[in-house]
């Protein structure tokens, strides 16, 4: 399944990101905890070269727990600072500057021996679309003061965020990158809500979730939609009986007594992403798929 999407906004969001790089001491990267590696946009990786790096795996009380400890520790190994968190609780406010001040620990030292008075850390909030940047921003200032919402493209323009305790915030809107290499990452990212739904074939995206879930999250969707999952004949057959099934099961008929499967598809989608299903975690750390 090949999923592509790059707006014409995101290249000139892109582009201003690049620019503003200068003004900035730290690149606090949001990833979204379900899935830590589709969701790394390599464009925004470029930018980090040279910059100290904050990572954040936000949505975690979306991700499946021990799948959440095992990409922390994927990324410790390769030196970062990561925080695995939910960005809506403000308890964070504490755990970011501290950890903001200890990547930036060398540029605090140099400003202390220059004799410079409460230096600031500006850091750039960047990550892909849907992932919480705004959410976290108003978390931490207390307030509303960036646009939010659970669909990708809320944000569009850049703008400061003063937080005090020498913390300035530079939000910025959700970027992918041109094309994705790997379809499967796509396809993640689709199911996270990271890509705009209406480009996107949604009962095929949906049976894909289905074949995933019944692999890897067995029993889930019996538990929320009371069928059965062990249907035969077939994988891709089984998937869509039971995408049939979850029709029958919440009332999605067309005219006739036909399966509205499309309706349900967009019922999955929706009961995934709100962690109606349980917490899942769609992708594990390279290490341990290798085990």
């Amino acid at each position: 399944m090949d999923v592509q999407w790059y707006p014409g906004h995101m290249t000139k969001a892109r582009r201003e990101m690049q620019e503003n790089l200068k003004l900035v001491d730290l690149v606090m990267e949001l990833i979204d905890a379900r899935a830590p590696l589709s969701g790394r946009n390599p464009d925004i990786r470029a930018m980090e070269n040279g910059k100290s790096v904050l990572l954040i795996l936000n949505k975690a009380d979306l991700a499946d727990p021990e799948s959440s400890t095992a990409w922390e520790k994927y990324y410790r190994k390769q030196g970062l600072q990561v925080l695995c968190m939910d960005s809506r609780k403000s308890n964070i406010r504490k755990q970011i500057l501290a950890l903001s001040r200890e990547a930036c620990h060398q540029k605090l030292e140099r400003d202390k021996r220059r004799g410079i008075r409460n230096s600031k850390i500006r850091v750039m909030v960047a990550g892909i679309p849907n992932v919480g940047k705004s959410t976290l921003i108003n978390s931490l200032a207390g307030r509303a003061s960036a646009r939010t919402g659970d669909k990708p493209g809320v944000t569009r323009g850049q703008q400061w965020i003063h937080l005090g305790d020498g913390l300035d915030l530079l939000d910025t809107p959700g970027i992918l990158w041109p094309k994705f290499d790997d379809p499967e990452a796509g396809m993640r990212l689709a199911w996270i809500g990271s890509v705009k739904d209406d480009i996107l074939p949604t009962e095929e995206l949906a049976l894909h979730l289905v074949s995933f879930l019944r692999k890897q999250y067995g029993g889930r969707l019996s538990e929320r939609y009371g069928i059965n999952e062990e249907y035969g004949n077939g994988e891709a057959l089984a998937d869509q009986k039971i995408l049939a099934a979850i029709a029958e099961s919440r009332g999605c008929l067309l005219p006739g007594n036909r399966y509205d499967t499309e309706k349900a598809a967009l019922l999955l989608l929706d009961d995934f992403r709100h962690a109606r299903l349980g917490r899942i975690t769609v992708e594990q750390p390279p290490e341990e798929e290798n085990e």
